[in-house]
């Protein structure tokens, strides 16, 4: 019988600088496996909770040294078990907690067990991560949402909107489409130095100008698109991440770059002339996690048109996602491993969305590492999209060249294109 025979978690860092936890798991046979846990900037208010020491006197309170003690108690109780029956060793973890938010051991430390155990049960059966939780199904390859202009929390800019992206959906694999998104990006990076904007880049790889409004890097896109030799539109869509809930107070929705203070219905007629006047396909958190008659109003007037995706609204929650499913709010949802808490949590919920319907959007943090799991568990659930990034930044980049080395396992996979909305 192969078992745990060791686990153990230290303090490294992620993109941004700051401590995050990486998590190792020794099997009997031998096999070592480690994960490293995200973390991110915008983030929902019920998301699982992250585990900070708030040690004013190292790394100004962010340090994660309870976390990665935490990580040991968990394996104390894992010495021995089997590592091949997630499920059972996930909920192992969530009993040892005891919270539904994973409040005391924090969610990082719950977070990087689960996925270092996968990652180690994968290496010892010798099989892919990608074939190990998805099995024999698992092989479309994902069309990438790639963050090329980055706005809101994640760049210090006058942009609202918190994330610009470029989506390939007119190629026939998954190499063809990043390198047609890695030649707009350089358009991109052309255009804006010509036009005497700052080329610096958000925590995503993105560029980071200071734009007059919001729509301003929606015609920027479509500039850059063009200038790289493909059409928008045709083979190149933009999507966006507006992360809604950083600029929504009691007055609506604060847009501080354009000086005007909009409703739930102002902001549904913004996007919908938005959609009307550009290709795009996809907006995440158009609304406030909070503005629940919001979202149904935007699903009523866009959901049969563009996708919403539903990040803070949803936090890769099985039973919030029923609720906005009852509501009939949003149609799709982003998926964040860190969100919840643990691998077969994260999997439940998307199974409930794929019976119900929703898309689902593997997504990275704005706090990375050079972790690839989410381009496993992307292939994995046949998701057909990923969030990780421009095409840019080593954190990025490390889930896009798995993904390559995935295609090339699979001999090219699939990569579903336009299919994905339909198309």
């Amino acid at each position: 019988m192969i078992y745990i025979d060791d686990v153990y978690g230290i303090e490294v860092l992620d993109s941004r600088g700051n401590p995050t936890v990486k998590t190792t798991v020794i099997l009997s046979d031998g096999i070592k496996a480690s994960a490293i846990v995200p973390s991110g900037a915008s983030t929902g208010s019920k998301e699982a909770i992250e585990l900070r020491d708030k040690d004013a006197k190292r790394f100004k309170g962010k340090g994660v040294l309870k976390a990665c003690e935490n990580v040991g108690k968990i394996g104390d109780e894992l010495i021995g078990v089997e590592p091949f029956n997630q499920a059972q060793i996930d909920k192992l973890i969530q009993e040892i907690d005891g919270t539904n938010n994973y409040s005391n051991l924090g969610a990082n430390a719950a977070l990087g067990v689960s996925m270092a155990v996968a990652r180690a049960a994968a290496k010892s059966l010798d099989i892919p991560l990608y074939r190990y939780i998805g099995g024999a199904n698992a092989g479309i390859l994902p069309v990438p949402m790639f963050n090329v202009i980055n706005g809101g929390k994640h760049a210090d800019n006058s942009v609202d909107f918190q994330e610009y992206m470029l989506m390939p959906l007119n190629f026939n694999s998954f190499s063809d489409a990043l390198r047609a998104v890695t030649e707009c990006y350089h358009s991109l990076k052309e255009i804006l130095q010509k036009s005497g904007h700052s080329v610096s880049l958000g925590d995503e790889g993105g560029f980071a100008p200071n734009l007059k409004n919001n729509e301003e890097p929606v015609k920027i896109l479509v500039e850059a698109i063009n200038h790289a030799g493909y059409k928008a539109g045709k083979d190149m869509f933009i999507a966006l991440d507006t992360a809604s809930s950083e600029f929504y107070g009691k007055n609506g929705y604060d847009l501080k770059g354009e000086k005007r203070v909009l409703s739930s219905a102002q902001m549904v007629d913004y996007y919908a002339e938005l959609c009307e006047k550009y290709p795009i396909v996809s907006i995440e958190d158009g609304l406030s996690e909070d503005d629940w008659e919001g979202w149904e109003l935007l699903t009523k007037k866009l959901g049969s048109k563009i996708q919403l995706v539903g990040d803070d609204l949803f936090v890769t929650n099985a039973a919030i996602l029923a609720e906005g499913i009852k509501k009939r709010a949003a149609n799709s949802i982003l998926i964040k491993l860190n969100q919840i808490g643990t691998l077969t949590q994260t999997l439940e919920t998307i199974r409930l969305a794929h019976r119900s319907g929703y898309t689902c959007v593997v997504s990275h943090r704005s706090g990375e590492s050079e972790d690839a799991f989410i381009a496993d568990l992307a292939v994995a659930i046949n998701s057909g999209q990923i969030k990780t990034g421009a095409t840019a930044r080593g954190e990025r980049t490390a889930k896009y060249n798995r993904l390559l080395e995935i295609e090339r396992e699979l001999n090219g996979g699939e990569y579903l294109g336009k299919a994905v909305f339909g198309r």
